[in-house]
């Protein structure tokens, strides 16, 4: 004996105005991934091409502006002093390590503080945003997501992203996406760090080898005149040569050797 299938009682009750508005919904939903998938294919080609941590940097910022069509998206950095750093924009990419004031941003305070995701659905409504309300409602801002970048749980910088009040407010699989690449960008600066560390080192072992070089030209120089002149003073018909010169010309001889003497002195200082 055969069963008959029956429908889902959600499937009987919904319209076909209703299950076309779903089915819509989803075929979006599926595009928003695949731009995610694509974007994230192409911030891994775009950080491939570069070693150079400002570049790789850039890169990722572009992308992101890019795909969602962003007002602002800025990464930041901590410095040696602890300072916060603005080292990549996508608005405006001349923007080159310029030091931020975190208590001007909130937000990305909070970020840096707690390690956390920091996500404002509606900047303008947020109470963490209260003291900046009247920029934000200038700026004509809505969504804003902070994601940290960390290396060994540490906070090294964040990703900033918002958009403006006629934009698609962000989503959960928004922020989903932006913490998979804040992830990708903490090991492309960890390659960039290794390589630009090789290189310094490489360019201080090349000047290093070359300060030798020369220090041992200068020494073998020293050498050879001092052999030079040991050996023609010492000749019998020089032995007394130098009695013959006035007492003006050996003053001046004198001077002359002192005057050499102490441009070396200085010159061996660096």
């Amino acid at each position: 004996m055969t069963s008959t299938p029956t429908s889902s009682p959600d499937l009987k009750l919904e319209s076909p105005t209703e299950r076309i508005r779903r089915l819509e919904q989803r075929i979006k939903e599926l595009e928003h991934e695949r731009d995610h998938l694509v974007a994230v294919v192409q911030i891994l080609q775009e950080i491939s091409a570069s070693l150079h941590f400002t570049d790789v940097l850039q890169a990722i910022a572009r992308k992101l502006g890019e795909t969602f069509g962003l007002d602002r998206c800025s990464i930041y950095l901590t410095g040696d002093s602890q300072d916060v750093r603005l080292v990549a924009s996508y608005e405006d990419p001349t923007i080159r390590n310029l030091i931020v004031d975190l208590n001007r941003y909130p937000e990305l305070k909070r970020a840096f503080e707690s390690g956390e995701t920091v996500f404002i659905p509606d900047a303008t409504n947020d109470p963490m945003m209260r003291s900046a309300r009247a920029a934000l409602e200038h700026r004509n801002v809505r969504s804003i997501i902070v994601v940290p970048i960390q290396w060994r749980k540490a906070v090294i910088g964040a990703i900033f992203l918002r958009t403006e009040r006629e934009a698609a407010p962000f989503s959960d699989r928004d922020v989903r996406f932006c913490q998979v690449v804040a992830s990708l960008t903490a090991k492309a600066l960890r390659n960039a760090h290794r390589f630009e560390t090789l290189l310094r080192s490489e360019q201080e072992s090349a000047v290093e080898v070359e300060r030798r070089r020369s220090e041992l030209q200068r020494i073998a120089l020293v050498a050879f005149l001092r052999r030079l002149l040991d050996r023609y003073t010492n000749s019998e018909d020089h032995m007394w040569a130098e009695t013959l010169l006035p007492k003006v010309a050996d003053e001046e001889l004198e001077r002359l050797v002192s005057v050499a003497m102490a441009v070396i002195n200085e010159e061996s200082k660096g």
